[in-house]
């Protein structure tokens, strides 16, 4: 459920919170299980092997928590983050800086490979979530595209899949089928994802055991990256009108409190912003601590 609440908003991953919550590894090794063995195992062991040649119950687990959180909990997040985004912003920029520190700490033995990683992966990160969102018209190449994308950056730490939607100019349509059940344009974007994700979870199981430490440094400087995205404190530039005719933001500028305070009819919310950071940094470290 803390996936689904994290992948509705821009600039947060639910891979993160995998990560801190210590299923990462198991979800990725899980996903790459869904091959031509279990196929076979399908059709010559009966369904209930098949079920545990892919780990069904974690998947099952899993996959619920991040549906029911999708229909139910994002909209509250989503809420807050139109009515109150200073402190939705703060809190997560605590709990991404805090699971920033649970990936690094893990890193044994650093060198200049592991830090060239590291600072690598923090550049790519903060070009990224650097770029102007885009606007485009939706087809169905369009849609089943974004989902194959979008579902590789959920799964990253520290890369947002939704905001990687809001750079293909999708965010809008693909959230707006979500509340709308349109269910031609979600089962395009499934598709996407279904096809994403099994051959992106190679990709990364893989490295993980292959070159587990590049691998870390490499996901850490992501997340290290991503807080650009998600400082609490912006001044948007400019703004679009989305399908429905309202106003969103498209290039938004981060200010520090100070600055951010001398602009007419703006308010800092600094306390308060402060204590949700914190309790955000303090949840990362608990949930750390869980995995041990």
């Amino acid at each position: 459920m803390m996936m689904g609440a994290a992948d509705a908003v821009p600039g947060v991953s639910g891979g993160t919170i995998a990560f801190i919550t210590g299923i990462y590894e198991e979800l990725i090794d899980t996903l790459k299980q869904f091959n031509l063995e279990a196929v076979r195992i399908l059709f010559s062991e009966g369904v209930l092997s098949c079920w545990r040649y892919v780990n069904g119950n974690f998947l099952l687990a899993l996959v619920s928590g991040i549906l029911l959180s999708l229909l139910s909990i994002s909209h509250l997040v989503l809420y807050l983050l139109e009515e109150h985004p200073i402190l939705i912003w703060s809190f997560f920029f605590g709990l991404i800086l805090a699971s920033t520190w649970s990936v690094v700490r893990h890193v044994r033995g650093w060198n200049f490979n592991l830090a060239a990683m590291f600072v690598s992966g923090a550049l790519l990160a903060y070009v990224i979530t650097d770029q102007a969102p885009g606007t485009v018209e939706p087809t169905s190449l369009l849609i089943f595209l974004s989902g194959m994308i979008a579902i590789c950056a959920m799964i990253l730490p520290g890369i947002s899949g939704s905001f990687i939607l809001l750079l293909m100019g999708m965010y809008t349509p693909v959230l707006g089928a979500i509340k709308g059940l349109e269910w031609v344009t979600l089962a395009l974007f499934v598709s996407g994802c279904v096809v994403g994700l099994l051959s992106f979870s190679r990709v990364l199981s893989w490295a993980f055991h292959h070159h587990r430490m590049l691998t870390l440094a490499l996901l850490g400087g992501f997340m290290l990256g991503s807080l650009n995205k998600v400082w609490p404190w912006k001044y948007t530039l400019a703004y679009t009108i989305n399908r429905h005719g309202e106003m969103v933001p498209l290039l938004q500028d981060n200010l520090l409190p100070g600055s951010y305070e001398v602009l007419p009819g703006l308010n800092t919310w600094f306390w308060p912003a402060a204590m949700l950071m914190l309790l955000g940094a303090l949840l990362g470290v608990v949930m750390d601590r869980q995995q041990h």
